[in-house]
């Protein structure tokens, strides 16, 4: 029973406790709410926020932050969509824009390793640089001549179910970084460099090299949530998911990843992943406006933050008082 009491004080419990009210609050609002139909279209909705957020969890784990990755995203699209126009085979085409975001990423990457910059402040403005970008390349034009199968992947299902293409995609890299995170010596190197990174290095680990890698997986996800974007939509465009880092990092907060490193799990993640497109969902369907919406994302992030350093406050002080009772 020991084990069962320690689960029910993490914080994925919480977690599980808030999705119960997510659904509550969602079946109250709409009769749609819990309709097979709407909750393809969640995970349809949210599954390029979700794949970055894969990247994000490592590199929020390792100590560090890539709020670049919708402007990478946008970037990509138009990249994509301007190499279609031209007459570039898709195929090559979508080769060619996961080289960008790895060319993104290690831009960010020797940045923050070789100049010692903070990763906030140097994505912070990539975020502008690549969004500026792909203003520069297609303007406020959009492509929309791709071929058919690529949009119908893009929106489609598997056939005979609701279960969007996309989401394979999803539960395939879920799992690949999982066992990267959570099974391999690369996790466990992950989460000595966001714990203390000089201990990290006196440890052996080549602490740049891994963050540059980082910044490097996280610009070709990014990239890849682009041309999943551009096939659900049809449509590249550079302004294509303005705002989405916002929720790429509340989702990987609220999933008790520690802002300053060290700390979290997938599985957290996921389940934030889950309340917050459901709560988008919910909020939508009661036709809540943007603006709302996007507050209480914001106040998800700042729980997101103070929630996992005021448990650990509340347990270490139970934890005390238990000591001094003995």
């Amino acid at each position: 029973m020991n084990w069962l009491r320690k689960s029910l004080r993490t914080w994925e419990a919480l977690l599980l406790l808030l999705l119960v009210l997510v659904i509550i609050l969602g079946s109250s609002l709409s009769p749609f709410f819990l309709s097979l139909s709407n909750f393809s279209l969640i995970i349809s909705d949210v599954m390029e926020k979700a794949i970055m957020a894969l990247a994000m969890t490592l590199i929020i784990i390792s100590g560090e932050i890539d709020l670049s990755v919708a402007s990478v995203l946008g970037l990509a699209s138009v990249v994509l969509g301007v190499s279609v126009r031209a007459g570039i085979p898709l195929e090559l085409g979508m080769f060619l824009v996961l080289l960008l975001g790895a060319g993104a990423g290690l831009l960010n990457g020797l940045a923050v390793t070789r100049l010692g910059l903070p990763s906030l402040v140097v994505t912070l403005g990539t975020l502008g640089l690549y969004r500026g970008l792909a203003y520069v390349v297609l303007g406020d034009q959009a492509v929309s001549n791709f071929p058919a199968a690529f949009t119908t992947f893009g929106f489609g299902t598997i056939p005979g179910t609701l279960i969007p293409w996309t989401l394979l995609v999803f539960i395939v890299l879920a799992v690949l970084f999982g066992i990267v995170l959570h099974w391999s010596g690369a996790g466990r190197r992950i989460y000595a460099v966001g714990n203390n990174k000089e201990a990290a290095r006196f440890a052996g680990i080549r602490v740049d090299r891994l963050k540059l890698a980082l910044f490097m997986l996280s610009g070709i996800i990014a990239a890849l949530a682009g041309i999943l974007f551009t096939a659900r939509f049809a449509s590249a465009r550079a302004d294509n998911a303005i705002g989405f880092e916002l929720d790429v990092v509340t989702i990987v907060l609220l999933g008790g990843v520690n802002i300053f490193g060290g700390r979290g799990s997938l599985l957290g993640v996921i389940l934030s992943l889950i309340i917050i497109a459901m709560l988008h969902n919910a909020l939508g369907l009661a036709y809540i406006s943007g603006d709302i919406q996007n507050t209480v994302i914001g106040a998800l992030l700042i729980f997101s933050v103070l929630g996992p350093n005021i448990a650990q406050r509340i347990q270490a002080s139970i934890t005390r008082r238990r000591m001094a009772a003995q």
